[in-house]
């Protein structure tokens, strides 16, 4: 008779296996996460343990497939992706999100923040957050910021240590009003293109110069192509993690927390490997064969007062308001520090 029962019992316990994991899988809910970096870069890292930190902060809820090195288009087109829930999440570099939310061209204002110490403390601060907020109006949720970096200069053509010698440069610059006009009022001419024609237009000699953060420089190979580098630190570039506001509408709230957690996580995780392989890639940089070169701090303030009124221009289109509370907070930390904030 037990023997009967047993025979009876193991079907039915192999059905109730078989429908759990069904139930467990049908829980998990998979992300698709789309940024426009080679895996290498310290972003494609910092994707990567994203995902892995998700979906230990969630429980095995949720689960993050990401897809780098524009898999799913350009920043742009990825953005109106997350806008419309065709795509659940994007990390993004801020400035083509300026083109839908203004006040995200504050982070575009030259020589605004001068250390990753400043850097942090108005991303994560309420300026940062007031930003994030902003996104709800386009259909999407800020997250949180990861870091692309300082921006510096290549050229192909002369040492740049001075405002001088950017004078004539044929420049690329991103799609973005506050880069173009910027590098025009320091002489360059300033050429804005998309980004994946970049490196054959430096080939061909079409233009002289680029803008970008080390790690970046270094994984694209600009060497290759550019002879002299300039630590000229003229912008801070921030990446936004941007999720679609359908996609987050859908989870609960213990998911919503825990995506937002995992984002921070990830964000700490992605600064601290940007910022050493910066120090590391300038070394390897070096042995490649770029000149590396570094401007003094009296030509930096003449670049600083030659850029003035473009400052001045993009204020009044930001918000002065908004500027003048990001100022006011980067003095506070500067006098708090002894100017070494």
């Amino acid at each position: 008779m037990i023997k009967t029962i047993k025979t009876h019992l193991k079907p039915l316990l192999a059905a109730c296996m078989a429908m759990g994991l069904t139930t467990a899988a049908a829980q998990t809910h998979t992300l698709r996460l789309g940024h426009g970096i080679a895996q290498e870069h310290p972003l494609g890292q910092g994707a990567l343990r994203f995902a892995e930190i998700l979906e230990k902060n969630s429980g095995g809820k949720l689960a993050m497939k990401v897809f780098p090195a524009t898999q799913l288009g350009s920043e742009g087109q990825m953005i109106g992706a997350v806008r419309g829930g065709v795509q659940d999440l994007v990390i993004t570099s801020t400035a083509p999100v300026a083109t839908q939310i203004k006040e995200y061209l504050l982070f575009d204002l030259p020589f605004l923040l001068e250390t990753d110490a400043e850097a942090d403390a108005l991303l994560d601060g309420p300026i940062g957050q007031k930003l994030l907020d902003l996104a709800e109006s386009r259909e999407m949720v800020g997250l949180c910021y990861w870091e692309n970096g300082f921006r510096q200069v290549t050229n192909s053509k002369r040492e740049v240590k001075s405002l001088e010698d950017l004078s004539g440069l044929k420049l690329r610059t991103m799609q973005n009003p506050v880069y173009i006009d910027a590098f025009k009022a320091l002489g360059a001419n300033a050429i804005p293109m998309p980004f994946t024609e970049l490196y054959t237009a430096m080939e061909t000699r079409a233009i002289d110069a680029q803008e970008n953060p080390v790690a970046i420089i270094h994984s694209n190979k600009f060497y290759e192509v550019q002879k002299y580098l300039t630590l000229t630190n003229h912008a801070y570039a921030p990446y936004v993690v941007l999720m679609s506001r359908k996609t987050w509408n859908k989870l609960g709230e213990d998911e919503q927390k825990a995506m937002k957690q995992s984002c921070q996580e990830a964000r700490d995780y992605q600064r601290a490997l940007s910022r050493d392989m910066t120090a590391e890639l300038l070394e390897l940089l070096k042995k490649e064969g770029l000149t590396l070169s570094t401007l003094s701090p009296s030509e930096t303030q003449r670049l600083r007062e030659q850029i003035q009124p473009i400052i001045g221009k993009y204020t009044n289109e930001i918000g002065p308001e908004l500027v003048e509370q990001a100022q006011r907070q980067l003095q506070q930390m500067r006098a708090s520090s002894g100017g070494k904030s």
